[in-house]
């Protein structure tokens, strides 16, 4: 059994108590004991205010061809580079590839709505008022985040898909477990890695402009709560313990691992195969005979890539260290990673987000914001 959540607090801002413990909320001197590692952030919100359902933001009605465009392009499909697009003929290739995109955004829906949750749940247990106030900041920020991608499902396929065991199964953890820093290195860092990886990658290669955009004002908020991990990390990591510190890499390694290998898995996805007259188990057989280590290695070379960016997020917070290595060494050059600056993918364009932002709130205001400052 793991120690109780305080025994790996290091600093007092990331102080918490049991969900059910709300007389210590109202404990006097809490209110006095402030931290002013997340003001900034805080401060900024309204500079990267949107909302989902006004079309001075993002226009869900701008229409797009469905039956002819990709949403994705086909090489982002895995089922696609296998001989099974040999039984398909163009216009299914395009509608496998769009039922492909509406299960990896309904994957993505749900992913916003584990962060909303979770982000909902340290307001519950965090002691600290600037930590709590952050977190409800969090809060409203993933709920729109709702909103937009809902929206855009809507606009798109009509409704979302189920979501898939293994995400599922990983969200319910995160969001459920007691321990402060299973929800931060899971949501904060991990998941919240995933996704700029995933919308960098869509705002660079979708052929929807609403898409692309709708990525990008996400980014605008992501990249914030991207910091909200880091400052975790900083002031946590280096005063762990040895066993401390095995637990939480342990914890990383074992997440990392069962996104890379079950996330896009063909068993995952098999609710869309029946339309296309086309067994899962077969999918799934071609996927993995086509899905080497070599072929993973190349598509990790790409900065978008999403398990590349969870990697440099673990290895910039020094969660990984001679145990692990090896197996992340497999996919990435850690060397590489750690030689790269401290920015991550997707700041630019979240910064190109926020200055579209500030026309639109502050009709060309030139007070300036940095992303994740």
């Amino acid at each position: 059994m793991e120690k109780p959540i305080s025994d790996i607090t290091k600093d007092p801002a990331y102080d918490a108590v049991a969900p059910d413990d709300f007389p210590a909320m109202m404990d006097v001197e809490r209110y006095g004991r402030r931290s002013t590692a997340f003001d900034k952030i805080i401060s900024a919100t309204h500079d990267h205010f949107w909302d989902p359902l006004d079309r001075k933001y993002i226009d869900f009605s701008t229409p797009f061809d469905m039956a002819t465009q990709p949403v994705i392009p086909f090489e982002f499909i895995l089922e696609l580079q296998t001989p099974i697009a040999d039984r398909l003929s163009e216009i299914q290739k395009v509608q496998l590839a769009n039922e492909s995109a509406r299960w990896m955004l309904s994957s993505i829906l749900h992913g916003e709505a584990g962060a909303l949750a979770l982000s909902a749940s340290l307001c519950h247990i965090l002691k600290d008022p600037g930590a709590q106030e952050y977190a409800a900041n969090q809060t409203r920020e993933e709920a729109r985040h709702v909103t937009g991608f809902t929206q855009y499902i809507k606009s798109r396929w009509g409704s979302p898909l189920p979501v898939g065991p293994t995400l599922g199964n990983l969200l319910d953890e995160m969001v459920s477990a007691p321990q402060v820093y299973k929800k931060i290195v899971g949501m904060q860092m991990l998941v919240e890695g995933l996704a700029m990886g995933a919308f960098a990658s869509l705002y660079t290669y979708s052929h929807d402009p609403v898409l692309r955009h709708l990525c990008q004002l996400v980014m605008t908020d992501e990249a914030f709560h991207h910091k909200f991990g880091k400052i975790w990390a900083d002031r946590t990591i280096p005063k762990l313990s040895e066993e401390e510190r095995d637990r939480i890499e342990d914890w990383a390694a074992e997440c990392f691992q069962t996104l890379l290998f079950n996330l896009a898995n063909p068993e995952q996805k098999k609710a869309i195969y029946a339309q296309f007259g086309l067994d899962w188990e077969e999918v799934l057989h071609e996927v993995v005979k086509s899905r080497t280590d070599e072929k993973r290695r190349k598509a990790m070379s790409n900065q978008t890539n999403i398990f590349r960016v969870l990697v440099k997020t673990l290895v910039k917070a020094g969660i990984i260290t001679d145990r692990t290595r090896a197996f992340y060494a497999t996919y990435v050059d850690l060397e590489e990673l750690r030689r790269e600056s401290d920015e991550m993918v997707g700041d630019a364009i979240a910064e190109d987000g926020i200055e579209f932002l500030k026309r639109v709130n502050f009709s060309g205001a030139t007070r300036s914001v940095n992303a994740a400052e």
